[in-house]
């Protein structure tokens, strides 16, 4: 999109620029002054009256500002930019700007002296005028104006002699994740030197700030580059300050300092990137006024296999520099395979050539070198077949996919790369399209980048949004082997597949794109929608998808709070935004708008064409957002309107800090998921929890036995030890507490850590704190215990009841389940711990050992009955039926236990048992000593006495 302003009609000319730093210098210390002051000062400096004369043929540019928010990551941007005519007729001056491709223009305003001229965002006329007037306002084509990923905004005003004309450029975007980083980009291209100069950049982001970086200027190489080989400072005058949440950075050199970095005023790209704290959770929800922003970036996961083919065009116009630099990518690519990935290599012209027949060979040494071969040895010949060779490249992995047992989980791709249009074979692009959506049929995507200016970028756009995947498009005199490198990266990691989004139908609706193929390490997954039921108090979110040979389930209920709870009016530096209040509502717009221009892209459907451009039309009215299908007309505000005013916020650093509520989608208060969370859980007697305190139940008896041990912090004690048999093994960590006051004990222990192994069929362990779950059966998996979640492969499920439980399945057959006890304002003699429960013990055999697993298979006889009063009689008279007189013994295993009758609170507090106590460490009850049940560490499987295996 190039927007070409006319107020008034005429031709822009160019004047000279300074050519030293000592007019740099004096220029800094006049251009703040009248331009009244520059006129006199010339006369009074012969040496500098023909740099004035030239400088007098176009206005000059006073001050170039450039502010802006981002507000969990979408970003409104102002840029404000004076002009000033000292000469003595009037001169047109030139606005213009390159912004992101990706950003719609939401206002612009242009004043001049006392009139002020506002832009009116209208529905475009699909049909064009052949008028006169009409074609005076035709733009140029793409190509003339088009950076990569920028296009440029200009106006053009005729500013009176000894008058000055302000301009006001309003757009949003909403910020991308690319490699694990949000870069935000401001481009300063005044070009000529300007008094003042300054760029703005306010960041709020309550899931918190990190890994925040100013690199230096960037720029094209057509364009000159000011920065320096390998320096990775900032650019001179950059201040960058921040708190947890909070991040401020400025940008204001001296005419001086931007005449070291470009004489002609074109100082290059201001980029700033950072990333904010995420966890493998549902994700980052934010909800406000109605409206529901979703961001899911889940860190810790071991990627997925890969199944690729490399599609690359080998025909004669990549000879030179093209080619030369793809090889040397696709070099560096090829090392960067994992071994479990599979693939293939294909060149095409008006022949394609295969590299190997037939199949995608896996990643060894010998296949990496072949390749490379392969690749080095590719010559630039002929025309380009792009519907022969896509063609190739999808029957070549459909046939691997059908007839070889892939991993389900494995992730398939095309990555395609071509520099023209198609010459050889069929060149209709709709047949092209058509036949490579038959060809993939959705079972992998396809990825297509291209390089120079002749590529058909509309072609391949839609090549990727057709088939799940992304296209990219680089200048052919940039670095391409690096941009290639770069893209191969963000689609390199893949660590989810089939992700699917889902919320509850009665209470959302009109939500953007909610199923994703697949998510790639360091990009980003986001939703949106609107809330249908404003008075729910919570809007429970699951998502569900697949990693590796696990099945996962992320679920919670995130809390709705009143609007006052999310807005961020009254915050001290927020006042002056307008629109930014709403920011989850523009974003929402901003997502749909988009996902309705791709659907318009991706049909051939005339009437469904028609339909998806009323339906964006009609949004980007409501926004006021300049699209493909509205057009930003400019209306006088009258003779006397004040001067436009810029609309920003400027979130202030200084003493905010946590005073902000939370943007993000924080817990469910009191009262809305307690209850759900911590409800009673229907699990078997046999446990060990608290200090600790061990049950063991026995149905066919019909009564329990508890024990005590009185471990050492650091201790840990086998509870379940079936390693040879069922080759599971359970075992806890002691830590310390002081013990209460007038307590009988000289401290407390409870369980730090639970760790269960498993080897059978494959090996795998969890390690479980209050905190958080490790889950490693060869890749690596962390869960948060304050978020609802299910992981799931072929032997083992993992399901988390935040901040309540954790349930642990194996094969169906075993189950345990593990209690968090969080305390909100712990005594010194408490400590957040767990408590084991064992929920199935039916796959456990028989030789089980361990404090817990020696009794799930043998029963114990009560000798002597002590109680004198009925069952009834215990409930009506408790005290008395708990003396511990006459004392009452066990037979277990041949050994006799005196044992007394005791009452023990368990399942958190909510239940108590009644049980037959055993004192002193449970002497007689356990085989050996307490001690024997010592692990040296957590991973020991020892299943005897003095005995230690490891995992």
């Amino acid at each position: 999109m190039i927007l070409w302003l006319w107020l008034c009609w005429g031709f822009s000319t160019s004047a000279g620029q300074p050519d030293s730093e000592l007019m740099a210098r004096y220029l800094e210390e006049k251009l703040l002054a009248d331009y009244s002051i520059m006129e006199q000062v010339a006369r009074r400096v012969p040496r500098q009256a023909k740099f004035l004369q030239r400088l007098e043929t176009r206005p000059r540019m006073s001050e170039f500002n450039v502010k802006s928010t981002i507000i969990s990551r979408y970003a409104f941007t102002t840029v404000s930019c004076t002009m000033v005519n000292s000469g003595s007729e009037a001169r047109e001056g030139v606005f213009e700007m390159q912004i992101p491709a990706a950003a719609f223009i939401s206002n612009f305003t242009v004043s001049i002296g006392n009139k002020t001229y506002y832009g009116e965002v209208t529905g475009k006329e699909m049909k064009h005028s052949s008028d006169d007037k009409a074609r005076h306002k035709k733009p140029p084509s793409p190509t003339d104006g088009r950076e990569n990923g920028y296009e440029t905004f200009k106006a053009s005003v005729f500013i009176p002699r000894k008058m000055q004309a302000r301009f006001l450029l309003h757009y949003e975007e909403l910020l991308q994740r690319r490699l694990g980083k949000y870069e935000y980009t401001v481009s300063i291209r005044p070009q000529q030197l300007v008094g003042r100069l300054r760029v703005e950049v306010n960041i709020l982001e309550n899931s918190g700030i990190v890994s925040l970086e100013v690199p230096p200027l960037r720029n094209s190489k057509h364009k000159g580059n000011g920065k320096v080989e390998g320096d990775v400072s900032p650019p001179p005058s950059t201040v960058v300050g921040h708190t947890k949440t909070l991040a401020k950075v400025t940008f204001n050199p001296s005419v001086v300092e931007q005449t070291r970095i470009a004489r002609n005023g074109i100082l290059g790209d201001f980029i700033i990137r950072y990333d904010v704290n995420r966890e493998l959770s549902v994700g980052d929800v934010q909800i406000l006024n109605g409206y529901f922003v979703h961001y899911f970036a889940p860190t810790d996961l071991p990627p997925l296999p890969k199944n690729v083919v490399f599609v690359l065009d080998s025909s004669a116009s990549m000879v030179g520099t093209k080619l030369k630099q793809t090889k040397e990518a696709l070099f560096t690519i090829l090392q960067d395979l994992r071994p479990e990935d599979h693939f293939n290599i294909i060149g095409f012209s008006n022949r394609i050539k295969v590299w190997q027949q037939d199949q995608l060979v896996p990643v060894t040494p010998n296949n990496i070198r072949d390749a490379k071969k392969y690749i080095h040895n590719m010559s630039p010949t002929g025309g380009t077949n792009i519907n022969g060779a896509l063609q190739t490249g999808a029957k070549l992995l459909n046939d691997y996919i059908a007839q070889n047992d892939i991993d389900a989980r494995s992730v398939s791709l095309i990555i395609f790369l071509t520099d023209g249009r198609p010459t050889v074979g069929e060149t209709l692009s709709s047949k092209i399209l058509s036949n490579t959506k038959d060809a993939v049929r959705d079972k992998f995507c396809l990825f297509t980048i291209g390089i120079g200016n002749d590529v058909d970028h509309k072609l391949l756009e839609r090549m990727a949004l057709e088939n799940c995947g992304m296209t990219r498009h680089f200048q052919e005199d940039e670095d391409a082997a690096s941009h290639l490198k770069g893209f191969y990266d963000e689609i390199g990691t893949p660590l989810l597949s089939d992700i699917r989004v889902d919320y509850p139908e009665d209470n959302v609706e009109q939500v953007t794109q909610n199923f994703f193929p697949n998510y790639f390490n360091g990009s980003e997954i986001i939703i949106a929608g609107k809330l249908i039921n404003r008075t729910t108090d919570s809007l429970h979110v699951e998502v569900t998808a697949s990693n590796s040979k696990k099945y996962i389930l992320l679920k919670t209920d995130v809390a709705i709070d009143l609007p006052s709870r999310n807005d961020i009016r009254g915050v001290p530096g927020l006042e002056d935004g307008k629109g930014d209040k709403n920011y989850i509502e523009r974003a929402w717009s901003y997502l749909t708008i988009k996902e309705l221009l791709n659907s318009r892209l991706k049909t051939d459907d005339n009437q469904e064409k028609d339909y998806l451009m009323e339906k964006a039309k009609s949004m980007a009215l409501t926004y006021n957002f300049v699209t493909p299908f509205t057009v930003l007309k400019m209306k006088e505000a009258g003779l006397h309107s004040d001067p436009p005013q810029e609309e920003f916020i400027s979130p202030s650093t200084d003493g905010i800090g946590e005073k902000l509520q939370s943007l993000q989608g924080h817990k469910a208060p009191p009262g809305i998921r307690r209850q759900q969370d911590k409800q009673r859980i229907k699990i078997s007697k046999t446990s060990a929890d608290g200090d600790p305190h061990f049950v063991i139940d026995f149905p066919s008896s019909k009564f329990s036995v508890c024990f005590n041990i009185d471990g050492e912090p650091g201790d840990i004690l086998r509870l379940v030890s079936d390693h040879k048999e069922s080759g599971v093994t359970v075992n806890g960590q002691l830590i310390g507490a002081p013990a209460p006051p007038n307590g009988h004990k000289k401290h407390r222990t409870y369980f730090s850590t639970i760790t269960i192994l498993s080897n059978k069929p494959d090996r795998s362990y969890l390690e479980i704190t209050p905190k958080r779950i490790i889950l490693d059966d060869g890749e690596r998996l962390i869960l948060s215990c304050d978020r609802s979640a299910v992981v799931r492969s072929s032997s083992l499920e993992v399901s988390i009841s935040a901040n309540s439980n954790i349930t642990v399945t194996i094969r169906d057959t075993i189950s345990f389940v593990i209690l968090i006890h969080h305390y909100k304002k712990p005594a010194p003699y408490q400590r957040d711990h767990l408590g084991f429960y064992i929920s199935n013990s039916k796959g456990l055999s028989s030789d089980s050992h361990g404090l817990l697993g020696q009794f799930l298979n043998h029963e114990v006889k009560l000798l002597q009955e002590s109680l004198n009063t009925s069952r009834q009689q215990v409930g009506q008279n408790q005290t008395e039926a708990l003396k511990p007189n006459p004392t009452n013994t066990l037979k277990v295993r041949g050994r006799l236990v005196p044992v007394v009758w005791k009452q023990r609170r368990i399942y958190n507090g909510q239940q108590e048992v009644d049980c037959w106590f055993a004192k002193n460490n449970a002497d007689k009850l356990i085989d050996g000593s307490y001690k024997d049940y010592l692990a040296s560490h957590p991973f020991d499987t020892g299943t005897s006495f003095g005995t230690i295996n490891s995992l």
